[in-house]
């Protein structure tokens, strides 16, 4: 099985060994009630870790530094018009995210590798690429339940259970 990779804007991540999304939501009291209910999204964040390994990586660094760099101008300077960074994997389809931090480490033991952590921020522009944004997500899961079979834990034994 071979891994799809994690597009961040324009930028391939072909190794990417974790990815975490956190998303928060915002709790409100019903009026007149004891009751409360979540309403709405109110924070989206992700997390990736990823190798850049070839002859690719430098340039692979400096292009999502770029980004990082562009995706922050670009919002400054043009504000809400503006839609921020498209992210795509296998985990969600999120449009309008923002790099908030990205760091680099090569160490000794891998001199042809570089480690990258990326973290991003959901910058909502509007209601029509919130929109959109929600929609690709609903076709992602429902092209995967469609396409994918049945789950199994890939790092799980498969053992066959025996009844008592």
């Amino acid at each position: 099985m071979t891994a799809q990779p994690v597009l961040i804007g324009p930028v391939p991540l072909l190794y990417v060994q974790s990815i975490g999304m956190t998303e928060g939501y915002q709790i409100q009291r019903i009026a007149d009630s004891k009751f409360s209910q979540a309403i709405a999204p109110t924070r989206k964040a992700i997390a990736i870790e990823a190798m850049l390994l070839g002859p690719e990586r430098l340039v692979l660094k400096k292009a999502l530094e770029v980004l990082a760099l562009s995706s922050r101008l670009l919002v400054a300077a043009s504000g809400p018009a503006a839609t921020g960074i498209p992210v795509v994997c296998g985990l969600t389809i999120s449009l309008d995210m923002q790099i908030t931090d990205l760091r680099f480490t090569q160490s000794v033991q891998k001199r042809d590798a570089i480690d990258v952590s990326v973290s991003l921020e959901h910058v909502p522009r509007g209601t029509v690429s919130a929109g959109v944004g929600e929609i690709a997500d609903l076709a992602l899961a429902a092209g995967t339940a469609v396409f994918a079979g049945a789950a199994t834990p890939s790092a799980v034994p498969v053992v066959p259970s025996n009844p008592l």
